[in-house]
Formats: structure tokens, C-alpha cells, sequence
């Protein structure tokens, strides 16, 4: 089953932080880098797909209205 955006943030919140604590060998942090990037990689897909059908959903009369998306709020 796929892991929602907000699991997948609280699982990398996890790595980052088990990186920060610098407890693992150098193996262990490259691996969990590695989980890391890949956990960030779809969780930009996620956001990218969102965005989309907001775009889909602002489409009126064969007319896109393009919003700034504020992801910072």
C-alpha cells in the first residue's frame, strides 16, 4: 500500500533526524541518506501531481487560470 505525503514527511522528519544524531557508521548514513532522497523524490512527485489537478480544477470555459500555488502557508 502506497504511504501518504504525510507519512512519507514524518518518515524523512525520522532519517533526518537519526542523521543529525551522527550515531551511525558511515554505512548505516549512506544508506539512510539514500531512503532519504528517494522518500524526497516522491514526495516532490506527490506535490507535483497535486498541483496539476489543482490546475485542472481552476480550468474555466477552456480558459486556464493560473494561481501562484503558496506551498509556504
Amino acid at each position: 500500500m502506497k504511504k501518504s505525503f504525510e507519512e512519507q514527511i514524518e518518515e524523512l522528519e525520522q532519517i533526518v533526524n537519526e542523521l543529525e544524531k551522527g550515531e551511525l557508521n558511515l554505512d548505516d548514513s549512506v544508506s539512510k541518506f539514500e531512503e532519504g532522497i528517494k522518500i524526497s523524490k516522491e514526495c516532490n512527485k506527490m506535490l507535483q501531481e497535486a498541483e496539476k489537478r489543482i490546475t485542472i480544477l481552476l480550468n474555466q470555459d477552456d480558459e486556464v487560470l493560473e494561481e501562484d500555488f503558496d506551498t509556504e502557508g
